[in-house]
């Protein structure tokens, strides 16, 4: 995973857009693919910038399978922008 990176027992990433529209149009499309996993991210956005920190909250607040699975899902759909 290119833009991903493992600090302090978060999968981090930061994604950048053309505009507001196009970030939260992404961030209302990984929405749909966090809920489908049942695992949602701690993200944040300004204006054209989608920011991740991704941990399993289940196995005490570390990154897991299921944080890569969902990362690389994220990279999917930014594929799309």
């Amino acid at each position: 995973m290119s833009n991903w990176s493992e600090i302090d027992n978060n999968l981090c990433a930061s994604y950048q857009f053309k505009n507001f529209r196009e970030a939260f149009g992404f961030m209302t499309e990984v929405a749909i693919e966090a809920e489908k996993m049942n695992h949602h991210p701690n993200w944040s956005n300004v204006w054209n910038t989608v920011d991740f920190k991704l941990n399993t909250h289940d196995a005490g607040d570390v990154v897991t399978e299921k944080d890569h699975a969902l990362a690389k899902k994220i990279d999917e759909v930014f594929s799309k922008f």
